[in-house]
């Protein structure tokens, strides 16, 4: 069995990331993740795809409600096209007072919103890879106008994975249900893992029809742990 360890970016000092990026390739790091604390976490990844060809990248995380969902579905488009397929795309809601205080938003239930959010993107995305008309209409968000000016067209690897963060049972539901990924918080106890976010995230799979197993303890997606390190069913340890 392989032991892949994933990193985060110890620096957002754009001029440092190419250097740092193929390091960790050359060191066989399975995964680079920027998170959105003191500086955008889209950018340093975009430099690291132009500098490698292996690592997987992605946001753990990115903010979800700041950014409308055509302009982050841009950003993943752009990213998965220059990373040639190895970007994913963790978003999460930040709390109330984030999104009111420091981002100035309406404050609207968080789960459902971040669905809308998840399902627009992909529907923005299949306008674009396959020429379906874009109609997409929920609660928070409406997209129905795509001309062929503002579609960047085809790429060779559309399905982005899109991840998300949970701290609670819907979200975890969720993740299993349309997700393609979990990010588990640092203060999740190994207790509440396995009592409550695992059964919910096996919860949401069955209701999607994707549910596996239970022969098997990581009997799911292949989620990544930011916490707590466990074994794939591909027999790869991810953390």
């Amino acid at each position: 069995m392989s032991l892949k360890l994933d990193l985060g970016f110890m620096s957002f000092d754009l001029r440092e990331i190419p250097a740092y990026a193929r390091r960790a390739e050359e060191l066989g790091v399975g995964a680079l993740w920027s998170a959105e604390t003191k500086h955008d976490p889209f950018m340093p990844l975009a430099v690291a795809a132009a500098n490698t060809t292996r690592v997987q990248l992605g946001t753990a995380i990115a903010v979800a409600f700041p950014r409308s969902p055509m302009i982050m579905a841009h950003t993943a488009w752009d990213l998965q096209k220059v990373s040639g397929g190895r970007f994913v795309l963790g978003l999460g809601t930040q709390v109330k007072a984030h999104n009111e205080r420091r981002f100035s938003l309406k404050w609207e239930p968080p789960g459902p919103r971040l669905r809308e959010v998840i399902l627009a993107l992909r529907a923005i995305w299949d306008a674009w890879q396959h020429g379906t008309p874009l109609n997409f209409r929920g609660q928070s968000y409406r997209f129905d106008l795509m001309t062929p000016f503002f579609s960047p067209g085809p790429i060779d690897h559309p399905r982005i994975p899109v991840y998300i963060a949970a701290v609670n049972p819907y979200m975890a539901r969720m993740a299993g249900e349309i997700c393609d990924g979990l990010h588990v918080h640092s203060f999740h106890s190994p207790k509440y893992l396995r009592e409550v976010m695992h059964p919910a995230v096996e919860e949401g799979l069955r209701a999607s029809g994707r549910a596996r197993g239970r022969t098997s303890p990581s009997a799911l997606l292949p989620w990544w742990c930011w916490a707590t390190p466990r074994r794939s069913s591909s027999g790869t340890a991810r953390r």
